[in-house]
């Protein structure tokens, strides 16, 4: 499947939603389900490789996983590629391209040295990364200034700042991660406008249904199923410890 099709899904009012997966199997439920986008969450595969997110498991292993989620399936894959491994914007395009990857989330976080990329450096990125894959590769750029913010209104200006710069750079949607205020979301969607927005729904948050009215184009569960499915499996690997079948 095309990048173009990924591409066209990203609707504002009416988003994409994406209930990442963590491997082949997992990914063929999302497309059996109906949807019509598989997404990775580096964290979820990063721990089931038995690395801890944050670029800390090798980077053959991570795109091992992406390539066989793309085999496994039919529908477009959307890879989250954490920053990018410190890889050539080059080099990053065709790694994505050999795993059959037709969109990535490239996110702000400077893993290397901590902290954030500075803006600048960071649209460079993006705008090599464009220039490398060309219109076959849906980016989303993660914008990481609400990660640990205490006041998202105070941050909120600089994340608006770096969105139009990613989009300036050639990016097709921007990812305000961890935004739970409806408020700052709303403000920052309607900033950006008519660039796409992907949000995630969290706790105390906006729904999906909330998300939609305040026009994200893109909806990512993010680790929230694979949680989910692991809090099942440890419960019921309590109970069978204490001699309770689990089927």
């Amino acid at each position: 499947m095309t990048a173009a099709r990924l591409r066209e899904l990203h609707v504002a009012g009416e988003p994409l939603l994406l209930p990442n997966a963590w491997d082949a199997d997992s990914a063929r439920l999302v497309e059996a389900a109906g949807f019509p986008v598989v997404a990775t969450s580096s964290h979820a595969v990063a721990k089931a490789l038995g690395y801890d997110d944050g670029e800390n498991a090798p980077i053959d292993e991570m795109f091992a996983v992406a390539a066989r989620i793309a085999r496994a399936v039919s529908v477009p894959v959307t890879v989250d590629a954490e920053g990018g491994y410190g890889l050539e914007a080059g080099e990053l395009a065709t790694r994505l391209a050999e795993a059959g990857a037709v969109g990535c989330n490239y996110e702000d976080t400077d893993h290397a040295n901590g902290g954030l990329r500075p803006l600048d450096a960071q649209a460079d990125l993006i705008a090599e990364l464009r220039e490398a894959a060309g219109d076959a590769l849906v980016i989303n750029a993660r914008v990481d200034v609400f990660f640990g913010a205490a006041d998202e209104q105070a941050v909120l200006e600089d994340g608006i700042a770096r969105a139009k710069a990613y989009f300036e750079a050639g990016a097709d949607c921007v990812y305000p991660i961890l935004v739970k205020s409806p408020d700052v979301l709303g403000e920052f969607v309607k900033a950006v406008a008519p660039g796409a927005v992907n949000a995630a729904p969290m706790p105390g948050g906006p729904d999906l249904s909330a998300l939609a009215t305040l026009g994200v184009a893109r909806i990512s569960l993010g680790t929230g199923l694979w949680q989910s499915v692991r809090a099942d499996l440890r419960a019921k690997l309590t109970g069978l410890a204490a001699g309770e079948l689990p089927y």
